[in-house]
């Protein structure tokens, strides 16, 4: 701002009578002025007008000083902001990408493959994924074994199957040992997976088991009938829409279907069998669907061993080294598939989840 005084602007506050008297001296003073000096009435204004002039451009500068300065410590403010984002951003990669790899080691070692989650097309315990990274630690020389490192409650058949499939495949071709190590659970698709090891470990609490199948929904029919709803569905084929939870389920349609769950479960069985041989139990409980802690499991066959993973890698190895060798996650895919999802749940959009699930029950 401007160093000149402005009495516009400054000054004690005056009364509107004191105001009014000052008002007429300055005139009185202008007039004498104006007398003496011998200037006429409209001189004096133009003189008044050109000082009022000047103490608005006095104001309008003063406006202008206060608003750069505002700006400038907006833009302060961003790029703190901004810098505050690209450093978190930076951290995040770091923890994703060069932490990771800073984990890595050379020399004889485990391969670990994680399959954490529930086992689906579009989870990070998507077959493709899983069994990308048990590719990688088959090929890798250093590898002394390749380890599953299961943490999931089951998932799709199809995705299930899949690795159980290629996991038979590598065990049946090749001298490197498979072995699942079961964490907090092991239960239902991920047992599934299990099964085609070499060798199950699990801890003495963990769960194991669930060889069963599983689908579950509602019967909404007779809600929307009370809140007058007509439901409108148009197919060609009688039996089309005999999932839709708003319509009744016909006696031979639940028949069906209970036939199609006892195939996709004999299919499990057999699996299993093949898979774990004369090591498992003659117990009828075993393909009932229940689930056992890993103590329980031993006693039945469905495990070889408790122990961990650390526990493991001491007893294959002189020194106890892993390299996790699961391929890493795309955060940007993470992000847009998982807000699809939940767009799609919160729009009631249909989901392209198989019904049908080797998953424990929630």
């Amino acid at each position: 701002m401007s160093d000149n005084n402005d009495d516009w602007t400054e000054g004690p506050e005056l009364s509107a009578e004191e105001a009014r008297r000052r008002r007429q001296a300055r005139s009185q003073d202008e007039a004498e002025s104006a007398s003496v000096d011998g200037d006429d009435a409209e001189t004096l204004r133009e003189r008044r007008r050109l000082a009022e002039q000047a103490m608005l451009d006095r104001w309008i500068d003063g406006v202008l000083v206060e608003q750069r300065r505002t700006r400038r410590w907006k833009l302060f403010f961003r790029f703190v902001f901004a810098l505050l984002i690209l450093s978190s951003l930076a951290l995040t990669f770091y923890g994703l990408f060069a932490a990771q790899g800073a984990m890595e080691t050379d020399g004889p070692h485990l391969g670990v493959v994680e399959v954490e989650g529930v086992i689906d097309r579009e989870s990070p315990a998507s077959a493709s994924r899983v069994i990308e990274g048990i590719e990688r630690a088959w090929k890798a020389p250093d590898a002394k074994a390749v380890v599953l490192h299961i943490d999931s409650p089951g998932g799709s058949p199809v995705q299930s199957q899949r690795i159980y499939d290629e996991v038979m495949r590598l065990r049946e071709s090749g001298d490197k040992p498979i072995i699942a190590v079961v964490e907090d659970i092991g239960a239902s698709g991920a047992y599934y997976i299990a099964s085609a090891a070499d060798e199950i470990i699990a801890a003495p609490a963990s769960l194991v088991g669930s060889i069963g199948v599983i689908h579950a929904g509602f019967g909404f029919e007779q809600a929307i009938q009370r809140l007058g709803i007509e439901r409108r569905v148009f197919t060609a084929g009688e039996n089309k829409d005999f999932l839709d939870p708003f319509a009744d389920v016909e006696p031979t349609q639940r028949r069906f279907w209970q036939e199609v769950l006892a195939t996709t479960h004999q299919q499990f069985i057999d699996d299993v069998k093949a898979g774990r041989g004369d090591r498992l139990a003659e117990d009828e409980r075993l393909f009932s669907g229940l689930i056992w802690t890993g103590e329980q499991a031993l006693g039945l066959g469905l495990v070889d061993r408790l122990d961990s993973l650390d526990g493991v890698a001491r007893r294959h190895l002189d020194e106890a080294r892993t390299r996790d060798y699961t391929p890493r996650l795309d955060p940007f895919e993470r992000l847009s598939r998982r807000f699809g999802n939940v767009m799609a749940s919160v729009l009631g959009l249909s989901s392209d989840e198989a019904p049908v699930r080797y998953q424990l029950a929630p």
